[in-house]
């Protein structure tokens, strides 16, 4: 079988074992007998555009014919792929593995079959071998070269600047030139040249699979990657394309995407002669009907595209291959297709586990010769790339990675690719049910009639926790959920699983939103072990690993200015040009500095690990790379220096216009702004601190024999020097954008922002009067304190009821007058309330700031003068200030100061989460909130379920962040996580697993399981910064501790 031409195949000449390549049974199975018989000859061109003969039983089915050419290269990875041909009538259509190839192929000599990709997984990253990935770059190549992957042109020339690099080698511009005049890589391509010579001139050192692997990572961002267009009408007689992903069917008109239904969404897929059906899931709050309906070309095209509809959904969100159901005694009614083959899954399984055999291979256009090894892979892409986020490096722990439409998901062990965005990255993967089992709503194969198929069960699985609206908390600590989307742009409401990758491959695929599905698949500890045992174990090599990872994040947040807000400014003529010479040219030179430093430490990171041919003892360092870098960062201090002035513009610019207010407060309300503007601005400033701390801790493990140490300890003298250049900067900065910050939740205030105005505290207290306690928040300042009461309008602005100056006030504990626990009396010179707080500690704060801030006022020269816009002095009985209090909530509307704004606004800014935890939180906690920012992979279980998820998480800003990867423009959920205890897991909770957090809040239960002791360690230091704030007097001498 398999007998080409009379010559060697590749594996033969290398002295491969004849069988290396796979078959689509599971191991330990036996193939079924190929039938005997007469031998028929089918041509089959291989992506390469070489010529192979094969010869098979013409009864065969096939499958036998796949397997024979998988064989000839040695692929282990072949259920990727497929063999296309022109059938009788001239369409194109895929060869049915089942059916016997005499009754496919009606005249085998005149009939040329295609070796292509038939499955494009999420993120290239799935492809474990060498060789995969090289197959899906030439199948990339030749999209190009047929206009079938369309792209801008800086694309086109980045992609095919790799194709250069990777077959001629290194940048030499002549013969580039003669390169690019004898081979035609896409039309229109001289216009192009100048740009793709410029582009291969970054590539200098790639190896071919880097080569591969960054064309891959380009490719796999663009709208039409893997996509083949079906025509057809919609019921109105538009012209559309059909197209079917691994995400789900989408919908295009021309080459530009205009709809998409998830997987996740799609109840039923079927076809009646020419319409081709989806029937959806109920959903209240979409615009679509029950069943759409698409007329095509012919019922054989209608069915050939139903048909691959069937094999993608079954490929990408089963376990198994679906069984064949009982033929009927009598009569059948429609289609006997299903899937055949292997899933997405068990082919990463069985990659995972070792079966196969790595071997040579060679690259017919290229002058370099590869090995098909995952050593030379590449940790990032390249900085060229527009808007495109970095490429994970190397995490045995696994990191997520996902591009801009669809999902995979990942829990513990690895389940199965998902409906959504071509990206994602390996985590490790569960093991198969037994039988034929759904993640997440697996379709069923099909089988009723012609008209039938993929009916999902993900809304049978176990319920899912209520989750609160984006708007607001509204009293729930739940995760609040700031995305779901279907059209491909974010995350589809639901999830499959997505399988895990082999530990070789370092990233892994995306997985579902913590609060989506409750769903997850088991990872045993020894896979746990053995994954341990494959990388560094040293605590230098997880310290430079959060490097990586908070790297990472800080990219993502520099490209929240640098290019979204950066792109809707210039759509908008809202901004002074003067404004935005003094934002955009100061960050941009940042991010391209500090993309290439990324990867760097992504590239000594996998050099680390081992996966490079080079003396590993050489680079199992950080302090070099940290050392040169932070060097280099001297150069752009004149761009820090820029930011705080940055950002009092932008904030003095949205005073005076409107237009810029509206502007940025809708830009705020993007998914990808999920912090604060004007945060975003401070966050260069805040990096620095976090290479200080790091440094630390590398200085302190390492002894001073290390050959690490002076590097480690030469960088933290240089980044010590530049964080006390800045760091009465930062403090003035970081008060000052919490000064604004606090405005937009202000009602019935004008001047809060005044030169030597400093915020000291905020948070829920109990105001005493007539009716009993009512709820209220307070904002402590260090002249004066404001008391303010939820406001009824659809902003969730906080309405000011009062003020008190501090300028003589006294404070006294009045538990025995009052009889209320935890009450104080705050007397001031023209007004006395009784206030309330929630338990002793919170009562200590506030009595211990409030002393403090009264101290201060004391010292200043006068009494703090009025700020309220329109407030007269409140010198009533408790009484008379319950009326008064309940007339303002009540007339709301009628105060309008410039601030309020009957507008969308965020309801989960750290006042609300306060409001409803009942809780207060200081300025001196947001400072410590500020250095211990922390990013990387988490596996997470709810308190019911039985599986672990692999979610990116994101610590800033006392909250949680989940992305199912690093790659995500923005969060799936996020959890708040003032008021949650952070404890470690009892022995009836039955954790039985290593490195475990607890954090619970009420009846809200989560699980977090890190990869390491530092890494668990970590995590629980930074966590607890937000979950339980230290007394001032601790913190403040923490802080001056800290050599600035």
């Amino acid at each position: 079988m398999g007998e080409i031409e009379q010559r060697p195949t590749p594996g033969s000449r290398l002295g491969a074992p004849e069988n290396s390549g796979i078959s689509t049974l599971e191991r330990g199975q036996k193939p079924p007998p190929t039938p005997s018989g007469k031998l028929v000859s089918i041509k089959i061109q291989m992506l390469d555009d070489t010529q192979e003969a094969f010869e098979v039983p013409q009864r065969a089915p096939g499958k036998v014919l796949l397997d024979a050419v998988c064989n000839h290269l040695n692929l282990v990875e072949g259920d990727y792929f497929g063999l296309e041909f022109p059938d009788h009538k001239k369409i194109t259509v895929w060869l049915d593995l089942l059916k016997p190839i005499v009754k496919q192929i009606r005249r085998p000599k005149h009939v040329v079959v295609k070796f292509v990709v038939k499955f494009f997984p999420p993120d290239h990253t799935q492809l474990q071998e060498e060789l995969t990935r090289y197959l899906f770059a030439l199948q990339v190549k030749q999209d190009l070269a047929q206009g079938r992957l369309t792209c801008n042109d800086s694309s086109a020339a980045l992609l095919i600047s790799h194709i250069v690099q990777s077959e001629i080698g290194d940048f030499d511009e002549a013969l580039d030139r003669e390169h690019l005049a004898k081979n035609k890589y896409i039309p229109q391509q001289d216009a192009l040249e100048d740009k793709i010579v410029e582009f291969h001139h970054n590539h200098i050192g790639q190896t071919p699979a880097e080569s591969d692997f960054q064309l891959l990572e380009i490719a796999r961002r663009l709208e039409m990657y893997g996509i083949r267009l079906h025509p057809a009408k919609d019921r109105e007689g538009t012209k559309i394309n059909l197209a079917v992903a691994n995400t789900g069917i989408l919908v295009f008109q021309g080459f530009t995407k205009i709809n998409a239904f998830n997987w996740a969404k799609v109840r039923k897929l079927s076809f009646k002669r020419k319409r081709f059906l989806i029937k959806l899931r109920p959903d209240a709050n979409s615009a679509y009907q029950d069943t759409l309906e698409f007329l095509m070309a012919s019922r054989d095209f209608c069915k050939s595209f139903w048909k691959i509809c069937v094999e993608h959904h079954a490929f990408f969100r089963l376990f198994e291959e679906p069984k064949p159901k009982p033929k009927p005694v009598l009569f059948s009614r429609g289609s006997s297709f299903r899937f055949s083959g292997r899933t997405q899954k068990q082919v990463l399984d069985y990659v995972k586990e070792g079966g196969h055999k790595k071997v040579q291979f060679e690259r017919k256009h290229s002058k370099i010769h590869s090995v098909r090894s995952l050593a030379s892979q590449p940790t990032e892409l390249n900085s060229e790339v527009p808007e495109q986020s970095q490429q994970s490096a190397s995490l045995p722990f696994g990191e997520g990675a996902e591009s801009p439409g669809g999902q995979s998901c990942q829990q513990g062990k690895e389940p199965k690719v998902s409906p959504g965005e071509p990206g994602s990255r390996p985590s490790p993967a569960p093991r198969s049910p037994a039988g034929n089992k759904q993640v997440d709503g697996a379709a069923s194969a099909p089988t009723e009639e012609e008209e039938e198929v993929v009916k999902d069960r993900t809304q049978q699985s176990k319920p899912q926790p209520p989750q609160p609206s984006t708007g607001s908390l509204t009293g729930s600590p739940h995760l609040s959920e700031l995305s779901v989307n279907s059209q491909g742009g974010v995350a589809p409401a639901h999830v499959t699983l997505s399988p895990n990758l082999s530990p070789d491959t370092k990233q892994t695929s995306p997985l579902i939103s913590p609060l989506l599905n409750d769903q997850a698949c088991p990872r045993t500890d020894d896979e746990d072990e053995g994954r341990r045992k494959r990388f560094p174990t040293d605590k230098a090599y997880f310290i430079a690993k959060e490097v990586s990872t908070t790297e990472r994040t800080y990219l993502k947040d520099l490209e929240v200015i640098t290019s979204w807000f950066q792109s809707t400014v210039s759509k908008e003529d809202a901004m002074p040009e003067t404004l935005k010479s003094l934002i955009f040219p100061n960050f941009e030179p940042l991010h391209k500095f500090h993309t290439n430093f990324l990867k760097e430490v992504e590239q000594r990171l996998a050099l680390w690990e081992g996966r490079s041919n080079a003396q590993i003892r050489d680079y199992q360092r950080i302090g070099d790379v940290m050392l040169k870098n932070i060097q280099g960062m001297k150069h752009l201090a004149a761009h820090l220096w820029k930011h705080s002035e940055a950002l009092e513009a932008l904030e003095s610019g949205i005073k005076s216009s409107r237009r810029l207010e509206n502007f940025c407060r809708d830009f705020e309300l993007q998914k990808v702004c999920y912090l604060p503007l004007n945060t975003f601005l401070l966050r260069p400033l805040h990096r620095l601190m976090h290479y200080k701390q790091v440094l630390e801790r590398l200085c302190k493990h390492h002894p001073p024999s290390h050959a690490d140490f002076r590097d480690c300890r030469a960088a933290l003298a240089e980044i010590t020097e530049m964080v006390a250049q800045l760091h009465g900067t930062m403090i003035k900065m970081e008060n000052f954008q919490k000064l604004h910050e606090l405005k937009k939740d202000l009602i019935g205030i004008d001047n809060l922002v005044v030169p030597g105005r400093e915020f000291i505290r905020l948070g829920s207290l109990s105001k005493l009067s007539g009716k009993g306690l009512q709820q209220r928040m307070f904002f402590l300042f260090n002249d004066v304190l404001l008391y303010t009461s939820r406001g009824l309008t659809a902003s969730n602005q906080f309405k000011v009821h009062g003020q008190l100056p501090l300028y003589g006030m006294t404070i006294e504990e009045s538990e025995d007058e009052w009889g209320v626990p935890h009450c104080l009396t705050l007397r001031g010179q023209r007004q006395s309330i009784i206030v309330a707080a929630s338990s002793r500690s919170e009562m200590e704060k506030w009595v211990e700031d409030i002393q403090m801030a009264i101290d201060l006022a004391e010292k200043s020269s006068s009494p703090a003068p009025e700020f309220l816009a329109s407030s007269p002095p409140d010198n009533k009985s408790p009484d008379e200030a319950t009326a008064a209090d309940q007339e303002s909530e009540d007339d709301l509307s009628a105060s309008r100061t410039s601030l309020e704004r009957q507008a969308p606004h965020r309801g989960n800014t750290m006042v609300h989460v306060c409001w409803h935890r009942n809780t207060s939180v200081s300025m001196v906690d947001f400072s410590i909130a500020v250095e211990n920012q922390l990013s990387g992979n988490l596996l997470r279980k709810f308190k019911n379920s039985n599986g672990w998820q692999k979610l990116w998480v994101v610590f800033t800003n006392f909250c949680l962040f989940f992305y199912k990867s690093h790659q995500d423009n923005h969060p799936l959920a996020s959890l708040p996580l003032l008021g949650y205890s952070l404890t470690i897991p009892s022995e009836s909770e039955n954790i039985h697993k290593d490195y475990v957090f607890k954090l619970h809040f009420k009846s809200h239960v989560y699980y977090f399981r890190a990869e390491s002791e530092y890494t668990f360690e970590r995590w629980m230091e930074v966590i607890r910064s937000a979950t339980s704030s230290a007394s001032r007097a601790h913190v403040l001498s923490h802080k001056e501790s800290l050599v600035y």
